[in-house]
């Protein structure tokens, strides 16, 4: 009797985990199958200019408003020091990241140029 209730649960977990598998399964197709809907929606609409300058004019707002904060809080206002000193690593940050990109996109412009023929 023992034996027949462990053997019982034992196959309910293994039709669980197989449920779940073939769960997991369709979930991983389905993300497949939308990635490269999204992928080949992507080749026809990506304008590498238009995402730059995008990223750049959101960096500069960033650095805009860290410094509107800054200079509040040096004439006087009611500006919260935290709230400025979270403004400008925000802005640190983003300016610090733009840097990195491009220099990755430097770098592999340099790697394409020195490629051989």
């Amino acid at each position: 009797m023992v034996r027949s209730n462990y053997e019982n649960s034992v196959a309910s977990l293994l039709g669980q985990i197989q449920s779940n598998r073939e769960r997991l399964d369709a979930l991983r197709l389905e993300d497949a199958n939308a990635s490269s809907r999204l992928k080949v929606n992507e080749a026809n609409d990506v304008d590498f200019a238009e995402i730059t300058q995008k990223a750049l004019n959101e960096v500069s707002a960033i650095q805009d408003q860290s410094t509107a904060l800054r200079e509040a809080y040096d004439r006087g206002e009611d500006v919260p020091l935290t709230n400025v000193v979270l403004a400008m690593q925000k802005s640190s940050l983003a300016f610090e990241s733009t840097l990195q990109v491009r220099n990755k996109v430097l770098k592999a412009y340099e790697d394409i140029l020195n490629m051989p023929v």
